[in-house]
């Protein structure tokens, strides 16, 4: 069996070491060399050509957000970003995900030792997922300017006609699922919807402390208007709601109102929140009146559900290989028969626009 090579680069003697311990007690992955600052990590990964890095965020000489955008601009390959649990630390991950990482691990402010270790089991499988990532050449991305009032910063163009909803609906309800890769994926179609799209439920596998700045992104370029998911409050359209992260999230019916349901119940898939736990209450919930999305991730959280779904009368679609970062959970959807349409993620804000309006706006349960 071929080991996963992996570079870690980190500018803490302790955490290289912690990483590198980590990394070299699986039997399928080697840590080929341990680097303290960025250009030192450049010279290792001309001369070892590493199938993966880790990579910090806060070094010296150059910082770990400069370094990537180098690395993917002119020698792609996955990165799995080290990031700090603090406000800025999950608004500089973010970042990275643009940029280009594929997924993140959040190491601890204190208790580096027992909390890497901790850590460890999902350290490595992301690093194994990474390694079979998808990746591709990332331009710098644009910086965040853009504003409801003007439509975001995916306003309309010469080129590009924007979508339009013929009808408000309050019955509809878009429902999103995605794991690795998926915070740009979302982005990509959140952007392109309208102000007075249907309502947007999402699960995105994230661990607490990062949705918050995941939604307050997307909020600044999006012409819907996107928060985290609060017990209690109502599903309105033009709104998109994020499970927070660390937290369940589901969606109920509460007279003539859908209402979000967020609470600390167990893991369901090892997940928390779970694709599998907003889906069924879709299923549930809304029936006809659901619009289901699985988006790039690795595993099968949410498949079953997603067929409950379609079982139920919800018009599903999932992202297509070529566009994921990781072609786990659609494929897996698709296995279920749960996908009605397989599209490139480019085309997917589209299709649920045209679907919203060839349906009229409303479908009534029977």
């Amino acid at each position: 069996m071929q080991k996963i090579k992996v570079v870690v680069v980190d500018d803490s003697a302790l955490v290289r070491s912690l990483l590198t311990e980590i990394i070299n007690k699986q039997p399928d992955m080697c840590c080929i060399g341990a680097a303290n600052d960025p250009l030192m990590a450049r010279e290792m990964i001309r001369e070892l050509n590493p199938d993966v890095i880790t990579l910090d965020v806060e070094m010296p000489k150059m910082d770990g957000l400069e370094f990537l955008s180098r690395l993917m601009r002119l020698r792609p390959m996955p990165v799995v970003m080290v990031s700090t649990l603090t406000e800025q630390g999950a608004d500089t991950t973010m970042r990275a995900l643009e940029m280009g990482a594929v997924d993140f691990v959040a190491k601890p402010r204190i208790g580096v030792t027992s909390g890497l270790t901790a850590l460890g089991a999902d350290i490595v499988e992301k690093i194994r997922v990474a390694s079979k990532a998808r990746v591709t050449r990332h331009a710098p991305p644009p910086p965040a300017a853009g504003q409801h009032a003007s439509g975001g910063i995916h306003g309309s163009t010469a080129e590009t006609k924007p979508l339009t909803v013929h009808r408000i609906s309050t019955e509809k309800v878009i429902c999103v699922g995605a794991s690795t890769g998926g915070t740009e994926a979302i982005k990509e179609i959140l952007v392109e919807l309208p102000p007075d799209s249907p309502a947007i439920v999402i699960t995105q596998h994230m661990p607490a402390g990062f949705t918050t700045s995941f939604a307050a992104r997307l909020d600044s370029l999006c012409k819907i208007r996107v928060a985290e998911a609060i017990n209690g409050q109502r599903i309105l359209p033009g709104h998109a709601y994020i499970a927070p992260g660390g937290q369940q999230f589901h969606i109920e019916r509460s007279g003539a109102n859908y209402v979000a349901v967020v609470d600390d119940s167990q893991p369901v898939n090892r997940h928390k929140p779970s694709v599998e736990v907003l889906f069924k209450s879709c299923a549930r919930v809304l029936g006809p009146n659901a619009i289901g999305v699985m988006l790039t991730g690795m595993g099968a959280d949410g498949a079953a559900a997603m067929k409950e779904m379609r079982d139920a009368g919800s018009y599903n679609l999932a992202q297509d290989e070529a566009s994921c970062i990781v072609f786990g959970m659609p494929k897996m959807a698709i296995q279920q028969g749960a996908i009605h349409e397989v599209l490139p993620l480019k085309s997917i804000a589209k299709a649920i626009v045209d679907r919203v309006n060839s349906a009229g706006g409303v479908r009534h349960r029977i």
